[in-house]
């Protein structure tokens, strides 16, 4: 009997035991292995030429409008699309390349010597002719009918005319006949711009209101009397008032439209 009761309470403890309960069995813990997060090198990577978009980014402004002039000159149908679509020029973004010229013009002067000899002429006449090209070449854009708006008839010419002023006087006549004949250009346009406002009617009792007769006064006297066929044009339209600074309230109407850049047709 006692063998018996030994066995019996050696079971029961055996089921009473934790370990041996089936809701307490051991767990074992699995670890995940650690991913290393790491970007593969790419098999297929080789040298090749940049993309269009990289490689102008690399291109200074010089290089650029030097790519696009050649690319032009070999395929005029692709300069016809850029003259089209290309946004129209500002009066200031055109007197800065007009002083950009000047500043090389000035910088093209020998040290030391003669500004107005010969030897200097010799040094700037190449950037003494882009300058003078230049203006050329921008002054039409900014004459009727191609530009309509009057203040930026007048702004760039004000601007181009004191870039003429600025050109230096050399001792031989010869060397001298670049800004005469650049004189002799701009007066023409002066003379252009004042006679298609006098078609506007108030045009240029407007250009007086706002000093324009001052200015050509300015630079007419700065020119050495260059400007004086203007200025005759001017007061044959309006007469000479330059002492009259009043106006009525019609006339400063106008006169804030014109500052405004009101005045006159809209673009074409």
């Amino acid at each position: 009997m006692s063998g018996r009761k030994r066995k019996v309470e050696g079971e029961e403890e055996m089921s009473a035991s934790p370990s041996s309960s089936p809701s307490m069995a051991p767990r074992t813990i699995s670890q995940a292995p650690i991913s290393r997060h790491t970007k593969r090198m790419r098999t297929n990577l080789h040298g090749r030429p940049l993309d269009l978009p990289r490689l102008l980014e690399t291109l200074s402004p010089q290089d650029l409008r030097s790519l696009v002039r050649s690319i032009c000159d070999r395929h005029p149908e692709i300069g016809a699309e850029v003259v089209s679509t290309a946004p129209k020029p500002t009066v200031a973004s055109t007197l800065e390349v007009l002083s950009n010229y000047h500043k090389a013009l000035d910088k093209s002067f020998p040290y030391g010597n003669d500004s107005r000899s010969e030897y200097a002429y010799n040094r700037v006449r190449q950037p003494l002719l882009e300058l003078v090209d230049a203006i050329k070449d921008f002054t039409p854009h900014f004459l009727p009918p191609n530009e309509t708006q009057i203040p930026n008839m007048f702004t760039y010419l004000d601007g181009a005319t004191e870039a003429v002023h600025s050109i230096p006087e050399f001792s031989h006549y010869q060397h001298n006949r670049h800004k005469q004949e650049m004189y002799e250009e701009l007066a023409k346009a002066w003379m252009l711009v004042i006679r298609d406002i006098a078609r506007q009617g108030g045009g240029i009792r407007l250009l007086q209101l706002d000093g324009s007769d001052r200015t050509l006064l300015r630079h007419n006297e700065k020119s050495g009397g260059r400007f004086q066929e203007v200025l005759n044009e001017l007061r044959a339209h309006v007469g000479w008032m330059a002492g009259n600074s009043g106006c009525s309230q019609g006339e400063q109407s106008i006169q804030d439209q014109l500052r405004n850049g009101t005045f006159g047709p809209g673009p074409a």
